[in-house]
């Protein structure tokens, strides 16, 4: 089963209409491996910009939305709003909504399903703090994390599973090719016991934080890295190596 290499640029509140809008100049013109599926990640007020700018055959995401249709829940966003953009995926559990806003495993859970149940496809992330990778923890953390995600989902072909380190998020500390591979493996033994062979062999595990264009051609030599959620490498031109890191 070969898994579609999957890199997702998450943007996260960076940008304005001109320096997005040079990106995705960038971006449209540049020459890309086109067995590699790319998705932005744009900040919502932004999302229809970016849809109506960018080559159709990039995906975009929100970064994060509610688990409900509508209703009083001033600052939200839902997968409806998001879709009625013409955008198809959503960011859902970054470590920064979890440890930032407080957002908890439940919560992420709940928007898990609501986006799956409107047609949205979910980069669902997961990840350990550096006192839990310390503490010897990583993996608790990380099942647990996963298993809320798992028992949201219905149909595993519009999930992406990114395991991002916290310690390696925005601090220029990448976790070893090593480290990550020891983890993606882990994670989809644990999909195979837990969910079934089938999704085990073919959902996408990418990897998050720090990633560059000096890191991620030996990060997508391993076996089980299926792709990256990229941060502020993705508002770079360097962007463009990273989609073509196994070209």
């Amino acid at each position: 089963m070969t898994r579609k290499f999957f890199v997702g640029g998450n943007w996260k509140m960076n940008g304005d209409k001109k320096s997005l809008g040079e990106l995705i100049q960038t971006m449209n013109g540049a020459k890309v491996d086109p067995n590699v599926e790319v998705v932005c990640g744009a900040p919502s007020i932004y999302l229809d910009f970016v849809r109506s700018k960018l080559d159709p055959k990039f995906g975009v995401a929100a970064q994060n939305c509610y688990k409900v249709p509508k209703g009083a829940f001033t600052g939200e966003i839902s997968p409806a709003m998001i879709k009625d953009c013409g955008v198809n995926w959503v960011i859902l559990g970054h470590s920064e909504r979890r440890h930032v806003f407080g957002e908890s495993d439940e919560l992420i859970g709940q928007k898990t399903a609501h986006a799956l149940e409107n047609g949205l496809g979910v980069i669902a992330c997961i990840g350990e703090k550096l006192d839990e990778r310390e503490g010897g923890i990583t993996e608790k953390v990380v099942f647990a994390q996963t298993k809320v995600i798992a028992d949201n989902v219905k149909d595993w072909s519009k999930v992406v599973l990114a395991y991002e380190p916290v310690w390696a998020i925005g601090t220029g500390k990448t976790a070893s090719p090593q480290q990550a591979q020891e983890v993606h493996d882990k994670l989809r033994e644990w999909l195979k016991t837990n969910v079934s062979e089938a999704v085990a062999n073919s959902v996408r595990i990418i990897y998050g934080g720090s990633v560059t264009g000096g890191t991620c051609k030996e990060l997508a030599s391993q076996k089980d890295v299926d792709g990256f959620l990229v941060g502020g490498a993705s508002l770079k031109p360097e962007f463009i190596d990273i989609i073509n890191a196994k070209a």
